[in-house]
């Protein structure tokens, strides 16, 4: 009997391990020619979809992945790629505020404020992609955020079939990307997980 739970056991460890890399393979490779590096190749869109994050790291210090989106956003609506900027993210006490955050960083960078919209409801991927277009009514978007990010936030756009594209925000040192790096890896099977065994966010 121990025998058959170590080998039970073993069994479900190698196949999560291997469903974790097919997952990881299959959305990258689905998603890569979504992605553009260069800003004057990028199709106009509607609205750039900017994902959030903190505008503080754990030491307090700025962080990199939040200045860098940013930077990303305003250079879009500059080009003029984008009609509009929705900012989605998290908003869970009054002390707390990512769009609120982009918002005001944003218009520091000379976006008015009237072609600024907020998504506070914006809790993870899903519901930031899902929200852009059932709640916000966007089908057309560019979405930006770090390209480790922008292949799975691209693939739950085409579950939704959306008419999206990335413009990647510039990545951040290694020393500071390995862990989040790490955690999109684990992230990316379980938003299969969630678009097609949970079905948590069904657009039906």
């Amino acid at each position: 009997m121990i025998k058959f739970f170590i080998r039970l056991g073993l069994f479900l460890l190698i196949s999560a391990i291997v469903f974790a890399i097919f997952s990881n393979v299959f959305i990258i490779t689905k998603t890569s020619s979504y992605i553009y590096e260069n800003i004057n190749n990028i199709p106009e869109k509607e609205i750039a979809l900017v994902l959030g994050t903190s505008k503080r790291n754990m030491k307090g210090e700025a962080n990199s992945f939040f200045d860098n989106r940013m930077d990303a956003a305003a250079e879009l609506f500059h080009k003029g790629k984008v009609k509009g900027l929705l900012l989605s993210g998290d908003n869970r006490t009054r002390y707390y505020n990512e769009p609120s955050d982009m918002k005001k960083a944003l218009m520091k960078k000379g976006v008015p404020e009237n072609v600024i919209s907020i998504d506070t409801a914006g809790l993870s991927t899903i519901e930031s992609v899902y929200r852009c277009k059932e709640i916000f009514k966007h089908q057309d978007v560019a979405i930006i955020t770090q390209e480790f990010h922008a292949f799975r936030a691209l693939y739950i756009s085409q579950y939704y079939e959306m008419d999206a594209i990335a413009f990647p925000a510039a990545e951040v040192p290694v020393y500071s990307s390995t862990k989040v790096t790490i955690r999109e890896f684990f992230a990316r099977p379980k938003a299969l997980l969630d678009l097609y065994v949970l079905n948590s966010w069904s657009a039906e």
